[in-house]
């Protein structure tokens, strides 16, 4: 999927290829669930959570995977040994099939996300 220009994440899930909206929409569902406090925006054409005006999480269609973005490495540090094996950017976790997500790392992450602030990488 290009960058999209949808004003708010509902019109970006209505973009997405059918294949992927269960999965995304799920996604959803867990940021919202587990990010308290966070507010939900569209940035860069994806949907993210920010908190104190800082983006901290994010996600994404991509044309070849599903894209899942950690800002703070400190979160990425403490999970290193379960990411270990995951395609994974410098903050991006890929999952390139909607049914190969791990949601219950993901969920965990975003646990870890909301416990305590942190810095931005």
């Amino acid at each position: 999927m290009v960058q999209s220009k949808a004003s708010d994440v509902d019109g970006y899930l209505t973009e997405v290829p059918e294949e992927r909206k269960a999965a995304l929409a799920k996604v959803r569902h867990l940021c919202r669930e587990e990010l308290m406090g966070f507010n939900e925006v569209m940035a860069y054409g994806m949907p993210a959570y920010e908190r104190d005006g800082a983006c901290e999480i994010a996600f994404a269609s991509q044309k070849q995977y599903i894209s899942i973005y950690l800002m703070r490495s400190d979160v990425r540090e403490a999970f290193e040994e379960r990411l270990a094996g995951h395609d994974m950017g410098k903050g991006c976790l890929r999952f390139r099939k909607p049914d190969s997500i791990d949601f219950g790392l993901l969920r965990d992450l975003l646990k870890g996300t909301a416990a305590r602030p942190g810095k931005i990488c």
